[in-house]
């Protein structure tokens, strides 16, 4: 049950947005095993003075196409699948897109399994 948040600058189209849902979702699929009807994604645009990044850190040439993806996840995958999911979301984005790798940047969060309520006021997986 990933939950996802982006964040990006704003100015891009609409067709460009549904397409990073589209390849980070599909990384996900591919490597966490997210069910298919498992989508809770949102995507936050921010105006330029909203939106700020080191341009070099760790030696990375980032630009203003810089995403963050924020991904909330139940504590139960590998080192191995965590590594797979960012090099696949990586490579899917860079696919469509058109993001350079440079410019995607993934923070996983992890939290027990009972800390989810998916609705009805139930958690689900406790």
């Amino acid at each position: 049950m990933p939950l996802l948040h982006i964040s990006m600058r704003a100015g891009k189209p609409e067709a460009y947005r549904q397409a990073i849902f589209d390849s980070v979702f599909r990384a996900m699929r591919e490597t966490f095993n997210v069910p298919e009807d498992d989508q809770f994604m949102t995507i936050t645009e921010h105006e330029a003075a909203n939106f700020r990044y080191g341009a070099s850190y760790l030696d990375i040439a980032r630009s203003d196409d810089l995403v963050y993806i924020q991904i909330t996840a139940s504590n139960t995958r590998t080192v191995e699948q965590k590594k797979a999911l960012f090099r696949r979301i990586a490579e899917l984005l860079g696919e469509s897109p058109g993001i350079q790798p440079e410019d995607v940047f993934v923070n996983l969060v992890e939290v027990a399994k009972e800390n989810w309520s998916l609705g009805n006021g139930l958690a689900q997986y406790a």
